[in-house]
Order: structure tokens, then C-alpha cells, then sequence
């Protein structure tokens, strides 16, 4: 049952939309230059868009077919208020599912806007396991603004398996922790997509950077966007020429067609090479650039799209939320990130925040949190490797990310939509060197989920820490993310403990754990079984 609504509406709008998800590898050639096993649901690649109302629940009942690796799904962008546990991050708020598990996620939305739902063990999503989510608004302010909707989604693509990307990546010959570089670009996981559309006519475009690593240019030729959405969040209306996702972003835009259907136009998606490497290529960037076209008329034919000299891309820190929230005062604690690399024990260069480079704790932190009593207010009850800074109910937080690298890097929040206060092109120090105060700060900042700082500067953050449980703050380029760019947020921990327990989590939290060997603090009777064997995956030749 993928994506079948089941008519047990509990309110005038809400109903549960169900999705039954078998999770199994596939071959796929999306960009078809190359055909190899990918991540599907359900034997098809690639995996179904997701759809919802504001107020749905959803159910997933997830059932892991891969054989040789665990799994796991988060929702990005769902703040999860009141359900952390289904935050879906392996060994942060579940344990992963091994295979030949099931496991069941049942969440309520309550967020409009674009999302994507993707893996959260391993390094394992950009294999393939990421789609969309969609959650429909009827009060939307823009509900009459378009005729159509339109969705496409962005990303680069490997023809390699990241296991076999992996040993190199960490090994301790790549001192300068150079990341493997996309073989293509894709739009809707394809290439050379036509988007049929009529003369005269409004439509909304949702966009989403559903990739691995690289940060994407997007536009359309001869005509102009307006931007009204961003990760979740309405903003006044903004006309763009171009706009840029790095990877975990979204954006919605309105556009209107043209008055005659005398041409087709092309539709242009572009890699950001300086994101990685600090430095443009152009071989790369013909390499990474993906096509498809506006089409006005299928006998027309489809022009070549035209070479850009340079990016007019909309600052989004220049948004400005239709809600127009206020600019958050007096943070009650002020958490500063610093981002850096060291050379482990293990000889490899990770990358770090204040000199702590994550790894994946045995029991994940929100179990954790949930059994440690008043002890789960200190930071030393927590794996010293899961990066662990505690928050207060309802106090402001401010997050201060140093970047001492010269390329860009997305970072991503869960659990909450933050205010983008703050963002400078160039490091000169610590912050406090950069002698900012609030009096340039917006009085109604752009709010989203993922946000860029950019290289070897520094991004402020606020938001309100409303939200008790467990949420990572990492960077969304996934190589950087697997070897140690996070921090976990333990939000409210006593009030979370009060909210929920151990003995509450549903049965299929307790039965993935149960699997591993993890002995968890409950009465439930839990019948140990054998940890599975390493997770050996076959890489494609």
C-alpha cells in the first residue's frame, strides 16, 4: 500500500495517509551512462514522493529487504513536535533497522511545504534511498496565486557504491580529506526531462536539493522566479533570476509562462564546484550540469541551453517570512562551533567541531536522555563522541559557526526551523573579532532548516528550544557529516522524560534494539537475539 489514504479522517481535514515501504536493492541508470545497484522502495527506483495535509497523520511501515546493511528514515525538515522518536536518526533517536526488520514510523505534520525523506545510518541515502514529501496547505497564502504545481527535485550523482567510495575517502593517505567528485548531475532523477506547460499560466515550482554533496545553481531561460517559500517556511514575494540549493535546501517559486507557446526553454541545473574545492572549474562544471526543458509545444524543438558568465543568484538572507516573526532577543545561551579537521588516532584527517569529531554512539542519545534521571542534564552522562550540549526548555539559543575551510558547507538542524541573523563572506578571527551586534541584524529574519556559511566566514543562528528531545546539528554534505561535522542537542531532557519514558516508545523501537543486542533499562520482556555479522556490501564492479 504505497501512499494510500485510509479513510479514518479524525478531524474535517485530517486523515492517516499509510505507506508501506520495502526497502530493497535495484538496478538503476538514471543519468544513463551507467547502470548499478541503487537503494529502491518497493522494487522501483526511483522511490515515491510522499503526500500530506497539514493536520495528516503518517504512518511507515518500513520493512528492510537490503540484506547486507541496516537502515533507517528521517523526515527532513519535520520538527517531530511531540514524537522525537521519529526523528528517524540511526543511534540518535532509534536504533537502525537491521535487515529482515521492520519498523514503523507515525507522526502527525503540522508544517506546510517541501521536505524529503532520506536515509540517516551510515552514509547511505546518496545509494539512492531519498525521496519527496510534500505537505499540502489549503490555507496557504498563495493558493491562488498558481494554476499548477510543479516539482522537481535536484541531485548529483555516483556511479559508485559509497562502501566502495568509503576506504579511500578515510584513508590516511587523503590528508586534505578530498571528497569524491559526483560523476553527474540529475533533475527528477533523470536527464533531459521536458516539463510540459500552458502559455498564460502561473505555476508553483517546488524545488529540492536531494544530493550527496554539491550545492546546485537552478534557472530557467528567458524567464524570471519568485521565490515564496523556503524549507518549510512562506516568504514575501522576492523575484530571482537564479536560485541556489545547496544540498538539503528547498525552495518553492511562482512562475508565469509566457503569453505564446513560440519556443521551449531550457532549464538549467548547475553544480557549485566551489563548494568543495574553494575554486571553479570549468571542465567540472560542464560536467555537472544537468537539462531539461519548459515546453511550450512538444513539435517545437528543445534549443541548446546558453553558457552563463556569472550567478545572479537572490541572497536568501535578504528574505523576509510572510509571517514576519520577529528577530529573536537575549539568547539565554550562546553555543559558538567551530569547524576544523584533525588527524585521529585511527591516522585519518576527520572533520570536527570544537576539536570533537562525532561518531554514532552504542545506544542512541534519546535513550540515553530518557533513562539517566537527573544525570541527563550533564554532558559527560553522554558518548563523548556524540558531541552532546544541553539545552533549556523554552531558553533562546544561539548557534555562532566558524568556518575555517575555504568551501561552503550546509548545515542542518532538526527539530527546528531556526533565524538566519547573521552571515559574513570572509573569516577575520573568532567572532567576537568581527565586532557584530544586533542593531544590523534583521527585525524579521528569513527562517529554513539548512543553511550555508560560506567559506572561511562565520553564520549566526537563533531559535527558541520549544521542542524537548534529541536533534542533530550537522553539515548536510554527507561526506563531511560521516566523519564528524555534528553535534547532538539534548533539548529539555527532564521535561522529555516526563513526556515520554522507555516503556512508552512503540513496540518496533524496542524490537530493532533488541535485535542488536542492546540491553535497554525496561520492564518489557525483550528476548535477545545475535548481533548481526559486519555489513559487507557488494560493490558494483
Amino acid at each position: 500500500m504505497v501512499g494510500a489514504v485510509v479513510n479514518l479522517a479524525y478531524s474535517a481535514r485530517a486523515s492517516i495517509v499509510a505507506y508501506d515501504f520495502n526497502v530493497s536493492w535495484v538496478i538503476a541508470n538514471p543519468d544513463a551512462a551507467f547502470s548499478r545497484s541503487v537503494i529502491g522502495i518497493n522494487g522501483q527506483w526511483p522511490p515515491p514522493t510522499m503526500r500530506a495535509s497539514v493536520g495528516d497523520t503518517i504512518l511507515v511501515n518500513v520493512y528492510n529487504n537490503l540484506g547486507n546493511q541496516s537502515t533507517s528514515l528521517h523526515f527532513h525538515g519535520l520538527s517531530m513536535q511531540g514524537t522525537p522518536h521519529m526523528d528517524g536518526t540511526a543511534q540518535g533517536s532509534q536504533c537502525a533497522i537491521l535487515p529482515g526488520s521492520s519498523f514503523q514510523y507515525n507522526f502527525t505534520v503540522d508544517q506546510p511545504g517541501t521536505y524529503w525523506y532520506h536515509s540517516h545510518h551510515h552514509i547511505q541515502y546518496p545509494d539512492g534511498l531519498r525521496g519527496l514529501l510534500i505537505i499540502d496547505d489549503p490555507d496557504s497564502p498563495y493558493k491562488s496565486a498558481y494554476d499548477a504545481e510543479i516539482v522537481l527535485s535536484l541531485s548529483d550523482w555516483y556511479h559508485s557504491q559509497m562502501p566502495g567510495l568509503l576506504p579511500k575517502y578515510m584513508s590516511t593517505s587523503n590528508r586534505m580529506a578530498m571528497e569524491p567528485i559526483p560523476e553527474s548531475n540529475l533533475m527528477n532523477d533523470s536527464q533531459n526531462i521536458n516539463v510540459p506547460i500552458e502559455p498564460n499560466s502561473t505555476y508553483l515550482f517546488r524545488l529540492a536539493n536531494i544530493g550527496a554533496f554539491m550545492g546546485q545553481y537552478f534557472w530557467i531561460e528567458g524567464h524570471k522566479m519568485s521565490i515564496v517559500e523556503v524549507d518549510g517556511v512562506y516568504t514575501k514575494p522576492a523575484e530571482a533570476e537564479m536560485v541556489y540549493l545547496a544540498a538539503g535546501q528547498r525552495c518553492s517559486v511562482l512562475l508565469t509562462t509566457k503569453e505564446e507557446a513560440t519556443s521551449n526553454y531550457p532549464i538549467i541545473a548547475e553544480s557549485d564546484t566551489a563548494s568543495p574545492l574553494g575554486c571553479e572549474s570549468s571542465v567540472m562544471r560542464h560536467h555537472n550540469s544537468v537539462f531539461g526543458w519548459l515546453e511550450y509545444d512538444s513539435s517545437l524543438p528543445n534549443p541548446h541551453p546558453q553558457p552563463v558568465d556569472q550567478y545572479n543568484v537572490l541572497d536568501d538572507m535578504t528574505l523576509v517570512p510572510y509571517d514576519e516573526q520577529p528577530l529573536l532577543l537575549e539568547p539565554s545561551q550562546i553555543v559558538t562551533l567551530d569547524m576544523n579537521m584533525n588527524i585521529l588516532e585511527d591516522g585519518v584527517t576527520h572533520w570536527a567541531l570544537n576539536d570533537v569529531s562525532y561518531s554514532p554512539p552504542e545506544t542512541p542519545t534519546l535513550y540515553t536522555a530518557l533513562t539517566s534521571g537527573e544525570s541527563a542534564t550533564a554532558p559527560e552522562t553522554y558518548s563523548s563522541q556524540a558531541n552532546t550540549i544541553i539545552l533549556n526548555h523554552n531558553e533562546t539559543v544561539e548557534l555562532i559557526i566558524n568556518n575555517r575551510h575555504m568551501g561552503r558547507h550546509p548545515f542542518h538542524l532538526h527539530g527546528h526551523q531556526f533565524q538566519a541573523v547573521y552571515r559574513s563572506d570572509n573569516w577575520a578571527g573568532s567572532f567576537s573579532d568581527l565586532e557584530v551586534n544586533e542593531d544590523i541584524y534583521p527585525r524579521s529574519p528569513v527562517r529554513r532548516d539548512t543553511m550555508v556559511v560560506n567559506p572561511g566566514g562565520s553564520l549566526v543562528l537563533r531559535f527558541r528550544a520549544d521542542n524537548p528531545g534529541v536533534w542533530l546539528f550537522h553539515c548536510h554534505m554527507e561526506w563531511h557529516a560521516y566523519s564528524g561535522l555534528v553535534v547532538t542537542f539534548v533539548e529539555a531532557p527532564l521535561l522529555l522524560q516526563q513526556q515520554m519514558s522507555i516503556n512508552s516508545l512503540p513496540k518496533s523501537h524496542l524490537d530493532v534494539c533488541s535485535k542488536t543486542g542492546l540491553s535497554l533499562v525496561t520492564d518489557i520482556d525483550m528476548q535477545e537475539e545475535e548481533s548481526p555479522q559486519s555489513e559487507d556490501v557488494p560493490v558494483d564492479e
